[in-house]
């Protein structure tokens, strides 16, 4: 049945992924009044589906090789097989209990949430087809939008069988053989990596020149001679043409180029896209672009009280930036002084291996901005942590012309998704590198290499690099 009374709050929220949560978290702890709409299970994509599903799954791989290189430390070790049904109840055990903690702290905060599908309608009313049966409309002061994400494809190719996007690839009962992975993005070269530490032959196929490639050009050659040397195919520059079953179980995919590869599995990582079609936006006077919402600095729409979060906003699609910027609309819903979000202020973490972390601009970027640039690397083969790691890649720092600020931080190796808070933040205060290099860095540790990276620049290098 339809119900005809209407709920009001402070905010209303459309979507209980990181931007929508964070959001509602914040306004609850700042006294606003919250209604929270979500259709499926808090925590959104990332949680379920995403960011945290993907590394419990790449740690496993990272396990799986420390054993099957075991000898190269002088450890007796052997690799007697993944068992996936084992591996994914150690990935859901990590879901389910963040789970919990996450649902434990929306309702300590007296956030009420809906559980059903959301759309606008109208300036500040969202119409919900509850789960529960029926039909409610909630009003807010402000509405905030934040529907997320989906999965990309491509035109004319379906997404069934051994054709897989990462949303059915996180639930495999076993480890293909053989995997055509095609898009070298984060998302391509993350599962490219935890396939083959399993022991799936895998090839990426990716029409751009290099892999990674929003990343500077040297992250991109780093990673490539690397996934090389793990035995990874890769045939950039390649666009795909067609995929079709095979007799015998597989597919066969066409590449542009006139050869095919054969392979039990196929992985479209060709992006995602916003999740805004049939949510009302339009409808109700949303201004899109290219399907994302068009908003201002301050994230709102051209609706007054109207705000969109996360990855319907053009930019990158990461967990840590809808987070912020549910702060940020929750903050200014509050009155509080705030700061706009500064995209290329925020950290970007692939976690293949090697690990591709960075912030602020690539060279490239960077040349085009401000004319005059000066770079240096300092590789890890330098670093005494990343030589007992066993690790190579390196860091790349990029400043604007000969002493200005550090404009771009650029990291390749183990575990150096774990540095790129320093690295943040010599961007984002705007240090030079003769300000970093007075800083120092417990040895051994692989934070001495960023030190190192920035002496090397200030023209100070004491080990070397290159």
């Amino acid at each position: 049945m339809t119900i005809e009374s209407t709920g009001t709050a402070d905010v209303v929220i459309l979507g209980g992924g990181s931007g929508g949560y964070a959001c509602a978290l914040r306004a609850a702890q700042l006294g606003l009044s919250v209604i929270l709409i979500e259709a499926d299970k808090l925590g959104g994509t990332c949680l379920h589906n995403g960011c945290i599903p993907t590394k419990a799954l790449l740690h496993a791989a990272e396990i799986a090789d420390s054993v099957r290189e075991a000898a190269r430390f002088g450890i007796k070790a052997t690799l007697d097989g993944v068992d996936m049904s084992a591996v994914n109840s150690y990935k859901d055990d990590v879901i389910a209990g963040l789970y919990r903690g996450l649902t434990g702290l929306v309702a300590s905060r007296e956030i009420e949430v809906v559980s059903g599908w959301g759309r606008l309608v109208g300036a500040r009313s969202v119409e919900v087809d509850l789960a529960s049966g029926g039909t409610a409309t909630y009003r807010g002061e402000s509405v905030v939008l934040a529907t997320g994400s989906q999965s990309k494809s491509l035109p004319g190719l379906t997404i069934a069988g051994s054709v897989v996007t990462s949303d059915r690839a996180l639930q495999l009962s076993e480890v293909p053989d053989s995997v055509v992975v095609l898009g070298g993005g984060v998302i391509g070269c993350e599962f490219a990596s935890v396939w083959s530490s399993l022991g799936a032959a895998v090839t990426i196929v990716e029409a751009a020149p290099t892999l990674l490639p929003t990343e500077d050009s040297w992250t991109s050659k780093q990673v490539e001679r690397a996934f090389r040397k793990r035995g990874l195919t890769l045939r950039t520059q390649t666009a795909f043409t067609a995929v079709a079953d095979r007799a015998g179980g597989g597919v066969t995919v066409d590449l542009a180029d006139g050869s095919s590869i054969d392979a039990d599995l196929m992985l479209v990582a060709v992006g995602r896209s916003p999740r805004t079609d049939g949510m009302g936006f339009v409808e109700a006077g949303i201004d899109l672009d290219r399907g994302f919402v068009a908003v201002d600095e301050w994230l709102q729409t051209s609706i007054p009280g109207v705000f969109a979060v996360g990855d319907i906003v053009a930019g990158p699609q990461l967990a840590h930036r809808g987070f912020a910027h549910g702060i940020l609309v929750a903050e200014q819903l509050a009155g509080l002084d705030c700061v706009p979000v500064n995209d290329k202020g925020i950290p970007r973490v692939t976690y293949s291996n090697p690990e591709v972390a960075s912030v602020g601009l690539t060279e490239a970027e960077a040349a085009e901005t401000y004319g005059e640039v000066s770079a240096v690397v300092y590789d890890l083969g330098g670093n005494g942590k990343s030589r007992i790691l066993k690790t190579s890649g390196g860091v790349k720092v990029i400043r604007a012309g000969s002493d200005g600020p550090v404009v771009g931080i650029h990291l390749v190796g183990a575990r150096v998704g774990e540095l790129i808070g320093e690295a943040q933040l010599i961007y984002n205060w705007e240090a030079t590198a003769q300000d970093v290099a007075q800083h120092i860095h417990a040895h051994p540790t692989q934070a001495e290499a960023l030190g190192e990276a920035h002496l090397a620049l200030a023209g100070k290098a004491l080990h070397a690099h290159g």
